[in-house]
């Protein structure tokens, strides 16, 4: 059989770029578990200070309780510092989070850092440390609950459609999108949402030690500035991270420059290595030709 030099050639790169691929993703394995593998090591010398990263949407609290409690049973880690960019998030786990603080201060110091923002659940984890530090900046308290429902019923009507439901009970379709909210269901939910907001309201005074009523004239889901939120009370001193890592490690009786160890680096999967590669690689392309479009103008 006649071999075809062009299919020939295209099954050789092909198998080229597979295995090019291959080892640079090989590389990045062992260059990522090498950074973890130091972090790890890391944690082995003493008097450090760990820093745990929230960030973003709070809709889980299972990574970040488990590192809490390796920070705990690690011995040479003395102190932790929270660094939270969080709007906030559901309930549940940020309550999950702030307990868990409350538990881990027994055995060591713990401060919170803000950064861009920290707000709603993201301040309700926060006040469950000793100290905060926020940037003049930060936007940060949003004490406040809320629950919201989209209602689709007029469009529903509009194109001839109609949602049929079959419950147990008065209440099982509250906050159903297909029909109007009635005046017994917008009570039984106001409740709920006046409830858990009370329970954020004395976590805050709680851990800030603040008059209930000093909180409730705050609590009303507006926003304030880092530089606001200290004069309020909600924070006590302004600062960057290496401000809060500093007044971890004063806490925890350490001297000279704290040693830090920062949360490991997730491995990132091929696809995403692959993409962003792509993405790389067409930047510098657009780029180049916004260059070339500029110079021929």
């Amino acid at each position: 059989m006649k071999r075809h030099p062009f299919m020939t050639g295209f099954l050789w790169m092909t198998v080229f770029c597979a295995v090019f691929v291959a080892a640079v993703w090989a590389m990045t394995s062992l260059n990522m578990t090498a950074s973890i593998g130091s972090a790890s090591i890391g944690s082995a010398s003493s008097g450090k200070v760990a820093v745990v990263d929230i960030e973003g949407i709070i809709s889980g609290s299972r990574e970040i309780i488990e590192r809490l409690h390796t920070l705990r049973d690690d011995d040479k880690v003395k102190a932790v510092v929270l660094r939270i960019d969080s709007p906030g998030g559901t309930v549940g786990p940020a309550q999950e989070v702030h307990e868990e603080l409350i538990k881990l201060q027994k055995t060591k110091p713990v401060v919170s850092s803000m950064g861009s923002v920290a707000a709603s659940g993201g301040y309700y984890i926060a006040v469950a440390t000793q100290k905060i530090f926020a940037n003049p900046g930060t936007i940060t308290g949003s004490i406040g609950v809320l629950v919201e429902s989209a209602n689709f019923e007029e469009l529903l009507d509009k194109v001839g459609l109609r949602s049929e439901v079959i419950k147990s009970e008065a209440y099982k379709d509250t906050l159903s999108p297909t029909r109007t909210m009635q005046a017994d269901e917008r009570a039984l939910i106001q409740a709920v949402v006046d409830n858990i907001h009370t329970q954020f309201v004395k976590a805050v005074a709680e851990g800030r030690s603040l008059p209930i009523e000093k909180v409730l004239a705050i609590a009303d889901g507006r926003i304030l500035s880092g530089e606001q939120a200290r004069e309020a009370g909600l924070v006590d001193e302004l600062g960057n991270l290496y401000d809060a890592i500093q007044a971890a490690a004063k806490l925890a009786g350490l001297e000279g420059k704290p040693d830090v160890l920062y949360p490991p680096k997730k491995k990132p999967s091929l696809l995403e290595f692959l993409l962003e590669t792509r993405l790389n690689t067409l930047f510098e392309q657009y780029r180049g030709m916004s260059a070339e479009y500029m110079m021929v103008r």
